[in-house]
């Protein structure tokens, strides 16, 4: 009897199903990490499709004729301006698309590294720190099926950027050749940015020190290349130690050649299969460079008022205020090539806030302003932090310990304005040393750091308006990064396009008197001082109400 009723018991508990190759589920995959991540990679690519062909048709209006271009040609004969664009091509007859290809290119590079290092963490690292990865693969899941899912959404992340910039270019007037090698080039970089941020997951078992070591290479990246860039106008020995030597490299509207993207295909090639065979030698979940316990007991500085916020921002801040710092002095030295520039270009000041009688006071104050941008993003990334500790299930143990969300979102609030107020004069300095360096006017050191002070109302009211956006709703917070995007392109390209000052005054940079040259005025100053005040105020009530990682 015994053994009858236990025959069905041998069958009401059955084995999951073996995988049947290392690429199990693989479909499924790809389906789960692109609705994850299609918010992202839709967003990325608009604004590429948008901001490309803005930027050209500004240029266009900027630079109508042949004596603007060699007017924009001398610059590129400062080492600072070769550091800041790239290498500088057709030197014997400056063209427009060869300031396209000089001057546009990085600066498309760039975003495209960016987006492929928080992808590939995103699916790759960030999904192990989580215990999600060990759950999928507890599933009929090959075990190589994440991996190349991951891969696969990174690749068509790059391919969808790729071709927005070749369709933006095109809408142009950009020819067909330049145009696909463009988008091909920067779709290649992206993907060699992503295999290295695929080892740099293998090294380490955190996701954001995974990004930050991708992005300090980036970073590195950048630094050789215009070091290399300045050694050479068209690119010596060192630069091409950096992958975003190999994109420029092809000379696209100049003199196009395709093989420097063998390198960059290479390259992905190789650091995928260091990064396959890497993660052969760890286990799910940790990395090849075991994190250190650290001590027993939490020290006196993070134990006090805002040291959690200073543990996890203030690394991220002093990387971005060393590059931004080497950004000011390279736009500060620009001065001294300001009196040639203006000469064959006088209609500068029409797309651009630079006054004929007061030239290096208003270059360097719209230097300021541009730069300014960076702290503004930052002290939203800063505040916005809270939310990736939230949603992560940290911040509540936090609270459970018997700090009140109050106390712990105002503490991280003063902590990251105060980084960002310190980094922002330490700009204004930077600026006043370039400025000095091409003038020999001591005094531009003083007057820059002055001048940067002015900004600090209006840099508060960015993370304050990210803070009341984090205690409206979880979802909200995209509105605080709409405003930093919203304020890059009224201060690049809004006099370009010719928006209209109701529509720049959206901006709360438009407000900031352009001090060296203008007039200081205190009272948009008190009024955008005022309004961070009341959404912080707002911001904290609204977080007292909602639930914790409820939105």
């Amino acid at each position: 009897m015994s053994a009858v009723t236990g025959t069905p018991a041998l069958h009401t508990h059955r084995a999951p199903p073996v995988a049947g190759s290392p690429l199990t589920g693989l479909g499924s995959l790809v389906r789960l990490y692109g609705r994850i991540s299609r918010r992202a990679i839709i967003v990325w690519t608009l604004a590429l499709l948008v901001l490309v062909p803005a930027s050209i048709y500004a240029m266009q209006e900027a630079y109508p004729d042949q004596g603007a271009l060699d007017a924009r040609a001398m610059l590129l004969d400062n080492p600072s301006a070769v550091m800041m664009t790239g290498p500088f091509f057709a030197t014997e007859q400056y063209t427009f698309w060869a300031m396209v290809a000089n001057e546009l290119f990085l600066y498309i590079l760039i975003p495209a590294a960016i987006m492929s290092v928080l992808l590939t963490v995103r699916h790759t690292r960030a999904e192990e720190e989580a215990g999600r990865l060990e759950m999928i693969r507890a599933l009929p899941t090959g075990r190589l099926a994440p991996a190349v899912a991951a891969l696969l959404i990174v690749t068509a992340a790059n391919l969808a950027l790729g071709a927005a910039i070749t369709i933006g270019t095109l809408a142009m007037g950009g020819e067909v050749a330049g145009s696909v090698a463009l988008g091909l080039a920067t779709a290649l970089t992206g993907m060699v940015f992503a295999a290295i941020t695929a080892v740099a997951a293998q090294v380490t078992e955190h996701a954001g020190t995974a990004s930050g070591m991708a992005l300090g290479l980036l970073a590195l990246a950048f630094m050789v290349r215009g070091i290399g860039d300045v050694i050479d106008r068209q690119g010596s020995w060192l630069s091409w130690l950096s992958p975003l030597t190999w994109a420029q490299q092809t000379r696209v509207f100049v003199d196009l050649r395709w093989w420097p993207l063998l390198v960059s295909l290479a390259a992905v090639i190789a650091l995928l299969v260091l990064a396959g065979a890497l993660s052969r030698r760890r286990d799910v979940g940790a990395g090849l460079r075991a994190a250190s316990g650290g001590p027993r007991r939490a020290s006196s500085a993070l134990l006090a008022p805002g040291g959690l916020a200073r543990r996890l921002v203030s690394g991220s801040m002093l990387a971005w205020g060393i590059g931004l710092f080497l950004f000011s002095l390279a736009f500060g030295s620009l001065a001294s090539s300001l009196t040639d520039l203006v000469e064959e270009m006088p209609t500068i000041q029409e797309f651009a806030p630079i006054s004929l009688d007061d030239l290096t006071g208003s270059f360097s104050a719209f230097v300021l302003m541009m730069l300014a941008i960076g702290p503004a993003a930052l002290i939203v990334s800063g505040v916005l932090r809270m939310r990736t500790e939230e949603v992560a299930g940290r911040l509540a143990g936090v609270l459970v310990a018997g700090t009140s969300r109050v106390r712990l979102a105002v503490m991280w609030f003063l902590v990251v304005l105060v980084e960002v107020a310190l980094m922002q004069v330490l700009l204004g300095f930077g600026v006043g040393i370039g400025v000095w360096a091409a003038t020999d006017d001591i005094s531009w050191i003083g007057d820059m750091t002055f001048a940067a002070l002015a900004y600090l109302p209006a840099i508060a009211l960015y993370g304050a308006f990210a803070l009341a956006s984090y205690g409206l709703h979880l979802r909200a917070t995209g509105l605080a990064w709409l405003l930093v995007v919203f304020t890059a392109l009224v201060t690049f390209l809004g006099d370009m396009l010719g928006l209209p000052d109701g529509v720049k005054d959206l901006s709360p940079l438009s407000h900031v008197p352009l001090l060296p040259s203008a007039e200081f005025e205190s009272l948009p100053l008190l009024v955008m001082g005022g309004l961070a005040a009341v959404l912080v105020v707002a911001g904290l009530l609204l977080l007292r109400r909602r639930d914790l990682a409820a939105g």
